[in-house]
């Protein structure tokens, strides 16, 4: 029998919030399971954050606040594409939990679009980490209107 399991204890959690997926060493174990495997907590917010996007209803990730800050690190060369704008998440030993800030579309139904993030999310972190999602929380930060203009990253100053 294989023997999977998230360890973060003083010398088994990896620097920088990283879960270690420890295997069965020897040479009867499978060599699947020889050695050990780390997901760091941004690993698990990118796919977290990939998951929920894929959700129809859903425009975007992140509040307000996070938005414009997002935007400003777009700008910085080097950074990230913002997968992880408006997602947070905590990863201890064996478990994940998700906290996501989603901007809905106007018309649809929040409570089913929320349910469809919070089951894709699950499954995608699940399938793709082993860790068990024990929950995703969703905070609804504003509802996206037909007719109001995308926030642009690059605006036209009045002088050319």
């Amino acid at each position: 029998m294989t023997d999977n399991s998230i360890s973060t204890s003083q010398g088994a959690r990896a620097a920088g919030g990283e879960s270690v997926l420890q295997g069965r060493s020897g040479a009867g174990a499978p060599a699947e399971t020889r050695g050990k495997t780390t997901v760091a907590d941004s690993v698990v917010a990118k796919i977290a954050g990939m998951a929920a996007r894929e959700v129809l209803g859903i425009h975007k990730l992140g509040g307000g606040m996070a938005r414009a800050l997002g935007a400003m690190r777009g700008r910085v060369p080097g950074t990230g594409g913002g997968v992880t704008q408006g997602v947070k998440v905590e990863v201890g030993e064996r478990q994940a939990a998700v906290d996501l800030d989603v901007v809905v579309e106007y018309g649809v139904s929040i409570v089913d679009v929320a349910g469809e993030a919070r089951t894709n999310v699950i499954t995608a972190v699940e399938r793709m980490t082993g860790l068990e999602v024990v929950e995703v929380n969703i905070a609804v930060a504003d509802v996206h209107l037909p007719d109001e203009e995308e926030e642009s990253g690059d605006q036209e100053g009045r002088v050319r």
